[in-house]
């Protein structure tokens, strides 16, 4: 697809990590039953999760879907890291919803990452955050190994906002 930094994209969609890049899963039960499903998935779909980070969010539309453009900015004060990226793949049902976005030029890596709820069979909700990601920008390459530390702390936290956002 054109703009994206990385040729393999939709690769987070079936946890398909190509190879050249770090890669991130981490798995968090949320809780249990329908109404947290459809909580989880709305506050997901609806980049609530982002922005209760709390995070800047800019999206071309109220809910993710492909070709979605997203701007996410972390950081504190003026020290802000910005994030331009745009969903390559979404889907939203009764039992698993979720996105995952591109980067694209000027975001500090270069990859994808997705965020996804869904409902096992016994009723138990999970929020799973799978990645693959490399330094693109200076920023990223001197972060070294911290980076990775890092996206797995940012993973974390956003399974953390999620499990507030849907008991609420």
């Amino acid at each position: 697809m054109r703009d994206f930094t990385y040729a393999e994209v939709g690769a987070t969609r079936n946890a398909d990590f190509p190879p050249g890049y770090r890669r991130l899963r981490v798995r968090v039960e949320l809780g249990s039953g329908p109404e947290v499903m459809r909580d989880a998935a709305d506050a997901l779909m609806e980049f609530w999760m982002h922005r209760a980070l709390p995070a800047r969010v800019v999206a071309s539309a109220p809910r993710a879907a492909a070709g979605v453009a997203v701007e996410v900015a972390l950081g504190v004060g003026p020290l802000r890291l910005s994030a331009p990226c745009r969903v390559v793949w979404a889907e939203d049902g009764e039992r698993r919803a979720g996105w995952a976005y591109g980067t694209l030029p000027g975001h500090p890596a270069s990859g994808e990452e997705a965020f996804v709820v869904h409902m096992d069979d016994a009723g138990d909700v999970w929020f799973t955050v799978t990645a693959f990601s490399r330094p693109a920008s200076r920023v990223m390459r001197l972060a070294g190994p911290l980076a990775p530390v890092f996206q797995r702390a940012y993973a974390r936290r956003c399974a953390a906002v999620l499990r507030r956002l849907a008991r609420s």
